[in-house]
């Protein structure tokens, strides 16, 4: 889970060295980014029921083997193609990992106790990750070539598959259905053209049609698959798990806050960098303590669901990631520990709770396929996120950019865009205008940061009102909780 979510975050810092060695055209550094989170989410329903039948351990072992090999391929890539195509298949590798891991967890801790513990250090590792990701990237490329970024996996993988093949017990659902291809070519095709779509909203280029397109069929397939599913015996997700609230607001839950979480990793390494100055390596460190504090708040928050339910726990961990934005749009990320605190432990409050939570209300036959809705929210939510607020901050920052004398009106278009297209301009111009250009980028782009948290924490506001009023618990379960909290006691 750690090596899968650094993959998330790792490949930003390097993406400058690999456009300039590889020479990939836009579109394809576009997919060369897109490409492993978008095969991820395509693949989770399908891989989840491969578990089932196959056995989730061996499953496990063969997406370490694909990640590991697709790692060592990357890294040796020479040309833009073979890179694209290697990410694709890591993305698979990711994809039977995580549907597998879910599952061996429901499976090994029964306990509710045992099991939200398990999910904590689960989700923890993964967000811990990708917030690493950037640390462990500007330290490789720095340090050696930006292939090293895929290199690390290497070793971790062959660690993991050691270790897991002595202590990993097999497992797999007896009455699994029949697996229904039909269903499958829906859920894959119907997913990866939704997150493409969404993939390229916050990209600062126009939609083109075929995009838009793709977008359409994408969710034209999906709502084919819902009605196949709900039509046939055997369904590939049975779509009875959302009937239960509880479920449902998880699932929102946790795609609206680990979008917030790898959608503001995504804004504070660019205000890190090319508005307060930082380098790649600075920048990544600054952001440990989001990391950490995530990994706090995964491990803290059964004992805080123990001492005041589910319901409120996740209720304070959205709060606490709402007011930590708050804090960073009204004094800004620089210097700002206590927010930054905030944002992780926040989130990893709300993802090992809502992660638990669903796992909790779904019946242990539909495990797998709890697991994957879980994990499409997460890899969702990254794609969503950082869509959304790539577009607040884009158009805040172009509104609030004051015009330059001395630009053409290209040159005006071109640093309206984006701050990256501003600050290279600023550096091919001479005297006062470079200056005025950049220095006005800066505080246009400290404009949008400010506006685009606090629109994301009205949000996550009422969010948490919602998990407030809708993660109630049926009276029935409340009444055998508190008779199991005296008993405790």
């Amino acid at each position: 889970m750690l090596m899968g979510g650094m993959d998330l975050t790792i490949l930003n810092v390097a993406l400058p060295t690999l456009g300039r060695e590889l020479l990939p055209s836009s579109s394809q550094l576009l997919w060369i980014t897109d490409g492993y989170p978008l095969t991820v989410a395509a693949t989770l329903v399908v891989c989840s029921t491969l578990g089932d039948r196959l056995g989730r351990k061996r499953l496990l072992m063969a997406g370490l083997a694909t990640f590991a090999l697709s790692s060592f391929v990357a890294a040796l890539a020479s040309a833009p193609g073979q890179l694209i195509a290697a990410r694709a298949v890591q993305g698979l590798g990711y994809s039977m990992m995580l549907s597998s891991t879910v599952v061996i967890i429901r499976v090994l801790f029964p306990v509710a106790r045992e099991r939200a513990l398990a999910y904590g250090l689960w989700v923890a590792s993964s967000s811990t990750g990708a917030a690493l990701g950037p640390v462990l990237g500007g330290a490789l490329v720095e340090k050696f070539f930006w292939g090293a970024v895929f290199l690390v996996n290497v070793p971790i993988a062959v660690l993991a598959m050691v270790i897991g093949a002595v202590l990993v017990p097999e497992s797999r659902n007896p009455g699994a259905p029949r697996f229904d291809v039909p269903s499958a070519a829906l859920s894959i095709l119907g997913l990866a053209g939704a997150v493409y779509a969404l993939q390229h909203i916050g990209q600062p280029e126009k939609l083109s049609p075929v995009t838009v397109a793709v977008g359409v069929l994408g969710v034209a397939l999906l709502v084919a698959f819902t009605v196949r599913q709900r039509r046939i015996a055997n369904p590939l997700l049975d779509m009875r798990l959302f009937a239960d609230r509880r479920f449902s607001v998880s699932t929102v839950a946790i795609l609206i806050c680990y979008g917030t979480y790898t959608g503001l990793l995504f804004l504070l390494t660019q205000q890190l960098q090319l508005v307060n100055g930082y380098s790649p390596l600075t920048a990544g460190l600054t952001l440990v303590p989001v990391a950490v504090a995530s990994a706090v708040g995964g491990v803290a928050a059964p004992k805080l669901s123990a001492a005041v339910g589910n319901r409120w726990g996740v209720t304070a961990g959205v709060s606490v990631l709402a007011l930590a934005l708050i804090a960073l749009a009204v004094f800004g990320a620089a210097g700002n520990l206590a927010a930054l605190i905030g944002v992780g432990l926040g989130a990893g409050m709300v993802m090992t709770l809502g992660a638990d939570q669903m796992m909790a209300a779904a019946p242990s036959e539909r495990a797998a396929e709890a697991g994957a809705v879980q994990e499409v929210g997460f890899s969702l939510g990254a794609g969503l996120g950082v869509a959304a607020m790539g577009i607040i901050v884009t158009v805040a920052y172009g509104a609030a950019l004051e015009p330059v004398d001395g630009l053409t009106t290209d040159q005006s278009d071109a640093a309206s865009g984006s701050l990256g297209a501003a600050m290279d301009l600023a550096g091919k111009l001479a005297g006062s205008s470079g200056h005025a250009l950049r220095a006005g980028a800066q505080r246009a782009y400290e404009t949008g940061f400010s506006v685009t948290t606090a629109a994301v924490a009205a949000g996550l506001l009422v969010l948490a009102a919602l998990t407030a009023l809708f993660l109630r618990p049926a009276r029935q379960s409340a009444a055998v909780d508190t008779r199991q909290q005296e008993s405790t006691v």
